[in-house]
């Protein structure tokens, strides 16, 4: 068996990544695609690799002459590469497939070692390797049938997106036995080449073979096996954290991103909170069917959605305005505060940060698990001179939870002390007692006070970017309202809270499966060797770990089972090792516990 591997092209969607170089030349955490492949190929004892350069050539060919692989190579020049297509390259290699067996491969790609393994110990001779389509894919995909067999190539304009859960996406890695390419692959490609010109896709001659009564050629569907397609400089930056160096490179990596694990999707997020029992199914369907309108219409200004959250929450408009996040609205805050602010850590760290520690003052909670109540703050406090304090409750990463009267106690404190008090309840829904601060008679007896709340957390819809702030200090609603920008969240947005009244009772049911989960996941968490849960009042859970680190363990859930935590240990630095468990639905926590299970018993 020989290898064949495309490598003409010029790769302009990487733009100056590759001015100077071809493709497959980008270096992927330090090493270049090609040098990658050939090294996987020349541990498959092949007799020959055969390369189709163009692009520039000659620097490709003078840097694969340093990388001194043991399998021969031979290379084939198309000289009008930028004139044509691939399927042009793969004609001038033509003769190549009729010499013996060949994996045929496209040099913009990089996949682990079982990728090819895989194909080569397939027993069957001709095959496609093919992987379930997921959103981050591009390009040509397959429907199979029984026996695996390639039922008919959809190309990107004839994609329907409705019809996804039935496609699998060509990995454009091949195995053609030397009898196929005799007598299927290369007749027809020749054929096809003259018909239709050299400014076309070799897959498409795949294609025709596909509709004969005996194509000769199936699929071979991947397991979860790792591969990306590099196109463009996105590509690059998601192929650098799958294929990291190692694997807490991998976990770091990942954990930077802050988002947009869609691009990921064999991972579960246990990190990132939000709720896994709401928005229903129905209220989906109500935004999918107006997508079209929201999409191509403007979004109304800053009165209109104050007016819808005005509504939503029962209070006065005059008392809250909307932001793009509740991120957004703590930078407008925190921008304007002056004087001593007093934090609780650890905590939701977008606060401090956004504030000098010159003038930062904090209370570590000495309780196990950080707990503390109304009473320790007051007393922490008391002497301080802070003209702010800022409380998230329920607590994060803690779940440290101060119930409705103790709150209230807190804030006349507060009041008496002339110190205004920022009260984040992006979590608070989650709590046993459900009591917001969001009320028209708390607003109106404390001034003082300001209260904060993500709709991303609870209401499990972080992609619009929602969150409002409700105070009766008009004055700095005001100022907010006119800091942020004329349309600061789209009509996405938009139209969320101007149906969301109508799944009030949806919304109801969603949050008792969120706390009877959040229960049963603490009861199998503690029946766990080495690790010490603490209570928590909100759609997560923190433990410590009293065998081994935080991030070890964290980088071997990621690694090993795909699952992704939240390891504490950069937040809390008290020589002792903490995690954050999101809740999510029974399947998932299962999943989680017994992989903890797994690793803690060792």
């Amino acid at each position: 068996m020989r290898a064949v591997i495309l490598a003409a092209g010029m790769g302009k969607r990487l733009k100056d990544l590759t001015q100077d170089n071809t493709k497959c030349m980008v270096k992927v955490n330090g090493v270049t695609l090609i040098e990658r492949t050939l090294r996987q190929l020349d541990r498959l004892n092949l007799s020959e690799i055969v390369i189709v350069v163009g692009y520039k050539k000659e620097g490709l060919k003078k840097f694969i002459s340093t990388l001194k692989t043991a399998t021969p190579i031979k290379f084939i020049e198309n000289n009008v590469y930028d004139r044509t297509n691939n399927i042009y390259s793969l004609y001038l290699a033509k003769d190549e497939l009729l010499k013996e067996d060949v994996l045929l491969l496209e040099s913009d790609l990089i996949y682990e070692d079982s990728v090819l393994k895989c194909l080569i110990e397939d027993e069957r001779e001709t095959l496609a390797l093919v992987d379930k389509y997921e959103s981050w894919m591009d390009g040509t995909c397959v429907k199979l049938g029984a026996d695996d067999v390639i039922e008919s190539f959809i190309p990107g304009k004839k994609f329907v997106f409705d019809d996804i859960s039935n496609y699998y996406k060509t990995v454009n890695i091949y195995k053609f036995s030397k009898h196929f390419s005799q007598t299927h692959y290369v007749p027809f490609l020749e054929a096809y080449s003259k018909a239709l010109g050299n400014n076309e896709y070799y897959e498409q001659v795949l294609r025709v073979i596909t509709m004969l009564d005996d194509p000769a050629i199936r699929a071979k569907r991947l397991q979860g096996q790792r591969w990306y397609e590099i196109d463009d400089i996105q590509d690059l930056d998601i192929a650098s954290s799958i294929f990291a160096n190692s694997e807490e490179e991998h976990l770091d990596l990942i954990s930077a991103r802050y988002g947009g694990y869609w691009r990921y999707p064999k991972i579960k997020d246990f990190c990132y909170l939000v709720n896994p029992y709401y928005p229903p199914r129905k209220l989906i369907d109500e935004m999918k069917a107006n997508f079209e309108t929201l999409l191509t219409q403007y979004p109304s200004g800053m009165r209109v959605n104050s007016l819808l959250a005005a509504k939503y929450f029962g209070v006065k408009v005059e008392h809250i305005a909307v932001g793009n996040g509740a991120a957004e609205l703590i930078k407008c805050v925190m921008d304007g505060m002056q004087g001593k602010v007093g934090f609780i850590r650890p905590t939701f760290e977008e606060y401090p940060n956004r504030y000098c520690k010159e003038n930062s003052v904090v209370y570590v909670p000495e309780k196990d698990g950080f707990a503390y109540d109304e009473s320790d703050i007051i007393k922490f406090f008391d002497d301080k001179n802070i003209s702010c304090l800022v409380l998230i409750n329920p607590d994060n990463p803690s779940g440290n939870y101060i119930n409705y009267k103790g709150l209230l106690k807190l804030i006349k404190w507060c009041s008496e002390k002339n110190i205004q008090i920022i009260a984040d309840e992006s979590f608070v829904d989650f709590a046993e007692e459900e009591n917001t601060l969001i009320d028209e008679n708390v607003l109106s007896a404390y001034k003082n006070l300001v209260v904060m709340k993500s709709i991303s957390k609870s209401y499990g819809v972080p992609g619009i970017r929602l969150g409002v702030i409700a105070s009766a200090d008009e004055e700095l609603i005001a100022k907010i309202k006119k800091d942020v920008a004329i349309w600061n969240i789209n009509s996405l947005g938009e139209f969320y809270l101007q149906i969301a009244e109508k799944y009030k009772k949806d919304y109801e049911e969603a949050l008792k499966k969120i706390k009877n989960e959040r229960a049963h996941l603490i009861s199998e968490l503690k029946k766990l060797p080495h690790i010490k849960v603490f209570p928590s009042q909100a759609n997560y859970v923190m433990a410590e770990l009293l065998k081994g680190t935080s991030r070890e363990l964290a980088t071997r859930l990621l690694s090993e089972y795909n699952l992704f935590i939240k390891d504490l240990s950069q937040k809390i630095k008290n020589g002792r090792q903490y995690i954050r468990l999101a809740v999510r639905n029974r399947e998932d926590n299962e999943a989680l516990c017994q992989a903890l299970k797994d690793l803690l018993k060792e």
